[in-house]
């Protein structure tokens, strides 16, 4: 099977990709223990520099909200330097690599961040999931309530780590709206009951993730910036009363600030919420819209050709493959991921896929 459309150009804001085989952000824990990029993750982003587009890791826009322990930061001197190692050995391969800005909200753990208190839109603690330690599985911690005069704070993090990621040499910068973190959590009425500025209304509870859109556009420019967002995905114990509603409202919203795409996960990690927000989202949204979670090649190259999307970003098929797009071109067989590698130390099961044979 020839998959023709994958293999198109696309322009994205001001990227033009080569193809639309893009490369998900996956967080796999290989920074060092100061949230440093090490050498170990420019080898893995570039052994992937094949892809369309590669969009990195979850990386946290400012100290103290750390929800995994070493994943990668963006927010000081070292951590630039680290990351500019990465966007460097992609580029020599002929690469494009934006840098995923992030604040894990109500998913940090006071073990990971001095004893501090998690925050969130409100007091509202994960209860579908336990934190894992080293030493077994502990319950997440009931989350403080940001109040309103804390919130520029968040946004001027987010501000600097837009700054930082330029200064790191990335090509551009996708805000996690997504998977039950901050601007996830102020999204969807499970997580924010709060009232005020910031909650009830869904206007108001996106008002967060277009702030932070709008510092963050004003470091890049619109055409260099993307969203991900979730819209049923139960992770972390999320949940919203009306999906369609809610992510229909924010696409139409987001047309506003012509932004370079809107990255949508389909579907539930757990399959517990249904339904198709993908149709009403694309009936919307103007822009270029990448689909994720659970893609194939030939169910990818039909969504595109059919224009139910323009791009797909692959996870774990990226993870395993480092080749991806020469094993869709030769309809060759995929590599298995190793679950049981995802989270752990070193090169096993990170560096060391094998590439398809000459």
């Amino acid at each position: 099977m020839t998959f023709t459309h994958l293999f198109t150009p696309l322009q994205v804001g001001a990227l033009t990709i080569p193809n639309r085989i893009l490369m998900a952000p996956l967080t796999r824990c290989r920074a060092d223990k100061d949230h440093v990029p090490t050498a170990l993750m420019a080898e893995h982003y570039s052994q992937r520099a094949s892809a369309g587009l590669i969009i990195a890791e979850a990386t946290a826009a400012m100290a103290g909200c750390s929800a995994f322990g070493d994943e990668p930061g963006i927010y000081n001197d070292a951590q630039v330097a680290g990351w500019k190692q990465v966007t460097d050995a992609v580029h020599a391969k002929g690469g494009q690599i934006l840098l995923q800005i992030w604040h894990g909200g109500r998913a940090c753990h006071p073990l990971l961040n001095g004893g501090a208190v998690p925050v969130a839109p409100s007091a509202i603690a994960i209860t579908n999931d336990e934190f894992h330690t080293p030493n077994g599985k502990v319950p997440y911690a009931v989350p403080r309530a940001l109040t309103d005069a804390e919130i520029p704070a968040i946004i001027a993090g987010f501000k600097a780590a837009a700054v930082n990621a330029k200064a790191a040499g990335f090509d551009g910068v996708e805000v996690h709206a997504a998977n039950g973190y901050l601007l996830d959590e102020f999204l969807r009425d499970g997580a924010n009951q709060r009232s005020g500025a910031y909650g009830g209304a869904v206007e108001n509870r996106a008002r967060l993730l277009l702030e932070v859109l709008d510092a963050t556009i004003s470091v890049w420019g619109s055409n260099r910036v993307g969203v991900r967002i979730s819209p049923l995905n139960s992770f972390n114990s999320m949940v919203d009363s009306n999906p369609v509603g809610t992510f229909s409202w924010l696409a139409n919203r987001l047309n506003d600030d012509r932004l370079a795409y809107l990255h949508v996960m389909r579907a539930d990690f757990f399959g517990v919420q249904q339904g198709d927000v993908m149709t009403a989202i694309r009936s919307i949204y103007q822009g270029v819209m990448i689909g994720n979670m659970g893609y194939g090649a030939e169910e990818a190259d039909e969504a595109i050709s059919s224009g139910k999307l323009d791009a797909v970003a692959f996870g774990t098929s990226f993870l395993a493959n480092p080749d991806l797009p020469t094993r869709f071109a030769k309809n060759a067989q995929l590599n298995a991921p190793d679950a049981s590698k995802f989270y752990s130390a070193g090169a096993e099961g990170y560096t060391d896929y094998p590439y398809l044979a000459a």
